[in-house]
């Protein structure tokens, strides 16, 4: 079966503070979102998760003043980064590629009623009569009562998690393809995390949607993506079905962050694992060499040399690592 999304060698470069030239913060990713399945992109702040998921549709800042794209991301066949402006705006509409964000409280414009951009989101040219159901279809979708007085509501009437719901509502009513969910759960607490994943779960179940997942919380992953990405520096270092790299990791990072997951039996923060340093700037991390090794348990003196590309380890899973 044809994947829903296939992204391959995707390249993403930026200009830099202080200049210099565009620097590459997106090397060669490659990964692919199975027909209605839940894939994840997992790694720790800085690593170029969000600025790959942006880069899917050249949204900002993968198409901001100076930025560069290559390599393709094919939708159900066609490739999004070879479409002209035009097509690419209608394939971020019905039937294509639908985001929901971070934090629902920036997404959602503050001087707009809730109902406005609702509808707004709903495809152009749709009947008025049908818009409106729609939307209300679409709230009663998320679990949200009292559709008339929340379509006359601001977002700052809105708890995190009822703006969030909003937000997945109007990216479900283009009825997507494709939806890309960048961390968000991240302002929500621990129980609407989960209610939140649940709904997008259910609903993309329903629609016949593919998810791409972004985050740090390998324990959501886990529990709802069946195949991740592992990403540190830009670059995929593991990829694989979420039950085989989760219970044998083989990359040192993938296993050095299942390690920093709080546990249950800890008794304080300081039972708490940590990965020493920190993900390096950008601009170090072409000069050759592993990027992960100064903060690797398991380095050879190799490491510092040869940076390897992705290698099979088991039926799906590839790892790109010297000391494994």
């Amino acid at each position: 079966m044809e994947p829903t999304l296939a992204v391959e060698d995707l390249r993403v470069a930026l200009p830099m503070p202080g200049g210099g030239g565009p620097v590459e913060v997106v090397r060669g990713v490659s990964f692919s979102v199975p027909e209605g399945g839940f894939h994840a992109l997992v790694g720790e702040s800085g690593c170029g998760k969000s600025v790959t998921a942006a880069a899917l549709t050249r949204l900002p800042p993968a198409d901001g003043p100076g930025a560069r794209i290559s390599g393709r991301a094919l939708l159900r066949g066609r490739d999004l980064l070879a479409m002209s402006p035009r097509e690419l705006r209608a394939a971020r509409g019905a039937g294509g590629v639908a985001y929901v964000f971070q934090d629902p409280m920036t997404a959602l414009d503050p001087v707009l009623s809730v109902g406005t951009q609702m509808r707004e989101a709903v495809p152009h040219g749709t009947p008025r009569a049908e818009r409106e159901r729609a939307v209300r279809e679409l709230l009663a979708e998320v679990g949200l009562p009292d559709p008339e007085r929340l379509l006359r509501a601001y977002p700052c009437e809105l708890s995190g998690g009822m703006a969030q719901r909003v937000c997945i509502a109007m990216a479900m009513a283009q009825r997507p393809s494709l939806l890309v969910a960048d961390e968000p759960t991240t302002a929500l607490d621990v129980l609407m995390q989960r209610k939140a994943l649940d709904l997008l779960r259910g609903l993309c179940r329903a629609r016949g949607a593919a998810v791409l997942l972004v985050t740090h919380n390998l324990a959501l992953v886990s529990e709802y993506a069946s195949t991740l990405s592992v990403l540190y520096a830009g670059r995929v270092v593991e990829d694989g079905p979420v039950a085989d790299v989760l219970a044998r990791p083989a990359h040192p990072y993938a296993a050095a962050l299942l390690r920093a997951v709080p546990r249950l039996e800890g008794t304080s923060v300081e039972d708490l694992a940590v990965i020493p340093g920190r993900v390096p700037p950008p601009r170090d991390w072409s000069r050759g060499g592993c990027v992960f090794a100064p903060r690797c348990d398991r380095a050879r003196p190799e490491c510092s040399s040869s940076d390897p590309a992705l290698r099979g380890v088991a039926p799906g899973h590839a790892v790109a690592c010297l000391a494994r």
